[in-house]
């Protein structure tokens, strides 16, 4: 089994809720896309910005796993989001994560969010300690 297939076959209920497909994932980086639905939005049918850390958050989550010891575990421990534009109900996002840090005790992830267009929805910057 690949490690996409293996990402996608774990992941846990809420990433799951969100729509989340993996497309690549190595030591430093990982890709997903998400597309926003309806239930993804604000009232103003753009896409909520708790979805779009949730998604950032996932990221950052699973390239902290593949970087860190087999027993081990991780958790967020600080977590910075920059909003740049919307992004309306249909519209397929692309988050791509890469390492700043990689260190025995945290890690430290940076997520560009995007629209199909190119144009910059989100930055998150979050810190994973390794359990």
């Amino acid at each position: 089994m690949s490690l996409i297939d293996s990402l996608q076959k774990n992941l846990p209920d809420f990433p799951k809720h969100l729509g989340i497909e993996f497309i690549e994932a190595s030591n430093d980086v990982v890709v997903a896309t998400m597309t926003v639905r309806d239930d993804l939005c604000t009232d103003t049918k753009s896409v909520h910005g708790g979805a779009l850390m949730a998604f950032a958050d996932t990221l950052g989550a699973v390239a902290t796993i593949i970087n860190m010891p087999r027993d081990n575990w991780t958790t967020t421990i600080e977590s910075k989001t920059n909003f740049i534009s919307s992004a309306p109900s249909g519209t397929k996002l692309t988050g791509r994560t890469l390492a700043l840090h990689k260190g025995r005790r945290t890690q430290v992830w940076e997520t560009a969010i995007t629209r199909e267009d190119g144009k910059l929805v989100a930055k998150v910057t979050q810190t994973q300690l390794v359990l």
